[in-house]
């Protein structure tokens, strides 16, 4: 039977709108009646019933059918429910009308929650998710639970690669692994970064202390672990400013631990190019900003290796990123113009320097903003700190407006589509493309919280609660989230720790359309673009893990914890 309900499995706010959908088709197989003859009911877990009723045809502005699931959608609302603890759906034949007739019950969902702390729990498994991804230290059992794990991949003494005619050693200690494998990059790992930073400095108090739903404490703070990938961030920095693109094995690791990948092949430095430095220049003055108050001196190491890195790039500007992906990923990225406007803006912030203003100008003019951020895209950064900053009107007025405009313009895509989503198309980490278009929509509501009469708090939900649950897979894609959450993420450190349980707190890429691993023979279950997941250690395209997705959903749930 197909599951006949699309929600968001783990929760809803208690004072936010709470919608979900019926499948009509799906229906029949349980009852002769139609979705006009049906009703719902909210149920606690007393089986008290909290409200009763009945579908609406479509869903938001879309009234036909879902051109990428095959799918036609009614909506289902309960907003009025606001009574915090755990409840069910129930679907129910329209017996219930008639006066001391017990409805029958054609269908549950498994329980959710109605509140704020799933959101929270959320938040601290996000953050920790983090931690799970070190390399270089040991994971105690303590912190880390059946996770843990021996130091491996310390990375303090490799060569380089072969490419760079290069010799000696480096320490290139620390930092995350990428994603589902054991790469570490400073192309992607900016974006991250970037993204972590702004957290920290629009949510401080609301992420200081991380738990695993009480389980077990971490005695890090989101800036603690957002600084271990700085310190990695910083020993990436050659003598002459530039910065290293990567650190890679030799060949792409099988499916084991990080010890026995340790054992099994070398780790190389590779590559140093405009895009890598610029990514570091950018982090690194937005870290001077954050930690400026708690450790200056560290602020003002990070805020000299940024500006040594951008004096770099000036005089490299087109220095291209290294092809080689024979162990590793790639992150080609040939245009870095909107790099150069993401450091100016942060460098802007931390100085006022008056002599970047007109180069800030010019990035206003040739860097228009994107939907979201990207790890290629990075323009948005500096739109938002511009946007932020409070000691140029002008500036922060033009960035204001331009934000403004992308807000609305993914909240009119939204209202058009069927899931309420602003993507057109399911592209490989669509689950991180939505909560990067879902956290434009939360900083903007920092300072405006409605455009043209619709809110920016509701379209930014709205995206969250699919990917909590609510699409055409009926899968929470953060592992460890829900019981339909994924049990088989592409990750090495999941599928090489000999733990049932893979790492929770992991946001896997989710619906790719464009499915690049049909050749490792990935179970889709459908030929439609809006079935195109597969929950398999084989689906790299739709089941990896990376820290650029976690980044944004990270940051979003933060923004509404705030």
């Amino acid at each position: 039977m197909e599951f006949p309900i699309r929600y968001n499995h783990v929760g809803y706010a208690s004072q936010a709108a709470k919608i979900f959908f019926v499948v009509p088709e799906a229906l029949k197989e349980l009852t002769q009646e139609g979705c006009h003859k049906l009703r719902f009911r909210i149920v606690d877990s007393a089986g008290c019933v909290l409200h009763s009723g009945s579908f609406r045809e479509g869903s938001f502005e879309h009234h036909g059918l879902c051109d990428y699931s095959g799918e036609t959608l009614w909506t289902g609302d309960f907003s009025v429910v606001t009574k915090e603890g755990l409840c069910s759906i129930q679907i129910c034949e329209c017996r219930e009308a008639c006066e001391g007739v017990v409805p029958k019950v054609i269908f549950e969902t498994e329980k959710f929650e109605i509140g704020s702390t799933w959101i929270e729990r959320q938040l601290n498994a996000n953050i920790k998710s983090f931690y799970f991804q070190r390399s270089g230290v040991e994971l105690e059992e303590k912190f880390a639970g059946k996770w843990a794990r021996p130091a491996a991949h310390l990375d303090d003494c490799i060569g380089f690669h072969p490419m760079m005619n290069r010799e000696g050693t480096w320490n290139a200690h620390g930092g995350w692994y990428d994603a589902g494998d054991y790469g570490k990059y400073l192309v992607n790992g900016g974006v991250s970064v970037g993204t972590l930073l702004l957290t920290c400095e629009l949510c401080d108090g609301r992420v200081k202390n991380v738990n695993q739903g009480g389980t077990f404490e971490l005695p890090y703070s989101l800036k603690d672990e957002t600084r271990f990938e700085l310190d990695f961030f910083l020993r990436m920095q050659d003598v002459d400013g530039g910065v290293f693109f990567k650190v890679t094995p030799e060949h792409w690791d099988s499916f084991v631990s990080p010890a026995d990948s340790d054992k099994l092949q070398k780790r190389m430095i590779l590559g140093k190019s405009t895009s890598s430095t610029l990514n570091f220049a950018g982090s690194l003055a937005m870290a001077a900003m954050v930690y400026r108050k708690d450790d200056s001196a560290y602020a003002d190491l990070c805020l000299e290796a940024a500006k040594r890195a951008y004096r770099w790039a000036l005089d490299n500007p087109a220095v291209d990123w290294p092809h080689n992906t024979e162990g590793s990923g790639g992150y080609g990225d040939e245009c870095v113009a909107d790099e150069f406007f993401w450091t100016r803006a942060a460098l802007y912030c931390n100085d006022r320097d008056e002599s970047l203003r007109p180069l800030l100008l010019e990035d206003m003019k040739v860097n228009g903003p994107k939907l979201g951020l990207d790890w290629r895209d990075t323009q948005n950064f500096g739109w938002i700190l511009l946007a932020l900053q409070d000691f140029d009107a002008e500036l922060q007025k033009r960035a204001r407006e331009v934000l403004e405009g992308t807000a609305w313009e993914i909240m009119r895509l939204q209202k058009e589509d069927a899931y309420g989503l602003s993507i057109r198309k399911f592209i490989w980490g669509s689950n991180g493309e939505i909560s990067n278009h879902a956290l434009t929509l939360a900083i903007v509501n920092l300072w405006r919280h409605e455009i043209n009469g619709e809110s920016l708090d509701f379209w930014c939900r709205e995206q969250l609660n699919f990917v909590y649950g609510r699409n055409p897979v009926s899968r929470s894609f953060v592992v460890g989230s829900a019981w339909s959450s994924p049990k088989h993420p592409h990750h090495r450190i999941s599928h090489g720790d000999g733990i049932k349980d893979p790492i929770p707190g992991l946001l896997v890429g989710g619906i790719n359309s464009d499915r690049q691993d049909t050749h490792r023979a990935a179970h889709y279950p459908s030929d439609l673009p809006g079935l195109s997941y597969a929950d398999e250690r084989c689906s790299f395209a739709s089941n990896e893990t990376a820290i650029n997705w976690n980044a944004p959903l990270t940051a979003v749930l933060a923004m509404l914890c705030r």
